[in-house]
């Protein structure tokens, strides 16, 4: 049992200790920022939520931390209340609302990831200006990052990727990814120990994404390996252009920041 205790407790301490690492490396959180947790339900932004609140006397900022949990046509319905005790218990003060992505096609148009995605995101934003934050913090991780490099290096011919800041040119807001320097099994290695609940999404548009299929790509040329991982997201800073910052310094155009100015639909 204290072997077992030991194991499970070291996945939260990597977490802890990569998020905090991605923060100040990449200067992700400053002092009285007012920050909006996209919290979707799942693992990667409720363990996100959970680092972030344990480590604030460590980072030794003051800064605000709220969440969003946004529900739609296919979202599993009664997971939100004990969500939201469990962000409530963290110190995080929760909001749940409804978006309905379907309604919201446009005539001719098919149901697909990206519209949905680019719904929820639309929310988000209206939420964060509305209520006077400056800061969004998703939960991708690494995976998701090197993914989406390839997926826009093969598909669109796009050398571009989720930052781990990007600052809208629009809005005087910014998305960070803290937990950029992590891997998903880390990520689930410590919501095992800390027991999440993990509302699950419905929706069968997603089953044979083209993300799904590069991610069995990468494990195959990468062996699945961590050390590999690390250092083709160490490549994406390496250039002339870091492609894991998005800011007015370093703003020649990105795929993702500016594909959500287009389609928000904000003004």
């Amino acid at each position: 049992m204290g072997n077992r205790f030991l194991r499970r407790t070291d996945a939260c301490v990597v977490v802890q200790k990569l998020a905090l690492k991605a923060i100040f490396e990449r200067k992700l959180i400053n002092e009285g920022d007012k920050i909006v947790i996209a919290a979707s339900g799942g693992k990667d932004s409720t363990v996100m939520a959970w680092a972030l609140s344990t480590l604030r006397p460590a980072l030794k900022i003051n800064f605000s931390l709220e969440a969003l949990h946004i529900l739609n046509d296919f979202s599993v319905k009664g997971g939100e209340a004990e969500l939201a005790a469990r962000f409530n218990g963290w110190g995080i003060p929760f909001t749940a609302i409804s978006v309905p992505v379907i309604e919201r096609l446009k005539e001719g148009r098919k149901m697909n990831c990206y519209w949905c995605s680019t719904q929820r995101r639309t929310e988000l934003i209206r939420f964060a200006l509305e209520n006077g934050f400056n800061k969004i913090a998703l939960g991708h991780h690494m995976d998701d990052i090197i993914e989406t490099f390839f997926m826009n290096m093969t598909g669109k011919g796009q050398l571009s990727t989720m930052p781990m800041s990007l600052s809208y040119r629009k809005y005087p807001l910014k998305l960070i990814r803290p937990l950029g320097y992590l891997e998903e099994r880390q990520i689930i290695a410590a919501a095992e120990e800390l027991d999440i609940l993990r509302i699950s999404c419905t929706c069968p548009y997603g089953l044979n994404s083209g993300r799904r299929n590069m991610r069995d790509r990468i494990a195959v040329f990468t062996g699945n390996s961590g050390a590999v991982k690390r250092r083709i997201l160490s490549a994406l800073s390496a250039g002339a252009k870091d492609l894991l910052i998005e800011d007015e310094e370093n703003a020649e155009g990105n795929a993702e920041g500016n594909a959500d100015e287009k389609a928000d639909g904000i003004n």
